[in-house]
């Protein structure tokens, strides 16, 4: 695995949670703006938090912006080309980043690799990008974060639990539940489908299809459309 390299100066703090898996801690406390510049290539997947402040990420050198507001958290997936983190962070500013290895985060889901749709096979070659509020939850473990001050002999150990606590609130918010709980929600054509096959259901009533039949018919597995239905209306 590809390690995540720094590339130039900036206001930060590196910890490896483990292989695969980084929490990065920016801090600007000046009057002026700062830039962070990593290289991050195809095989990471980043979820960038705003604590505090206002942040900016530049693509394709700087001819477009993605702004990140205060209490706003962006994940960002792009399998066909790198994404090296290029960060403009303002006064005042704090952010946090996780990166995390496709295989890795495919792992902490499910031991069936398609289990999420946007990096599943049919899906690999589709970018993803999409910002959300922090809930409270999430920012009270933000905070513990940007603020430790535990002995240092457990600092790893720390940031280890707290990498993954953020992993799970992100998908496991009360806000907008049946998309949070079930990533591959997230993708508006999956959800289009589940729709599609209840009308398919309600409209053959008299002799409704099986599963596998329904699955086949809109082409969404079996598993995703079990799933689906679960956290879409709640039944299986």
């Amino acid at each position: 695995m590809e390690e995540v390299k720094n590339i130039a100066v900036g206001i930060t703090e590196e910890t490896k949670v483990e292989d695969g898996f980084y929490i990065f801690k920016f801090q600007n406390e000046t009057s002026d703006k700062q830039i962070v510049e990593r290289e991050v290539d195809v095989s990471f997947i980043q979820f960038h938090f705003n604590v505090k402040g206002e942040s900016k990420f530049l693509f394709n050198n700087g001819r477009y912006e993605l702004p990140l507001a205060e209490e706003k958290s962006l994940i960002l997936y792009n399998p066909q080309l790198n994404l090296p983190l290029n960060l403009v962070l303002g006064p005042k500013s704090w952010l946090i980043s996780l990166v995390i290895s496709i295989k890795k985060f495919h792992a902490l889901f499910s031991e069936e690799a398609n289990y999420i749709s946007f990096l599943s096979t049919e899906n690999k070659d589709k970018k993803y990008y999409k910002d959300s509020p922090i809930s409270p939850s999430m920012a009270i473990a933000l905070n513990q974060v940007m603020n430790f001050n535990l002995t240092p002999t457990i600092k790893n150990l720390y940031f280890k639990a707290k990498a993954y606590e953020l992993l799970s609130l992100y998908f496991n918010r009360a806000e907008d539940a049946n998309i949070e709980q079930c990533p591959f929600l997230s993708d508006e054509e999956n959800i289009l489908k589940i729709r599609r096959a209840k009308d398919i259901v309600i409209a053959r009533m008299a002799e409704p299809p099986s599963l596998q039949e329904l699955s086949d018919e809109i082409n969404l597995s079996l598993k995703k459309l079990k799933e689906g239905f679960k956290q879409i209306y709640g039944d299986s």
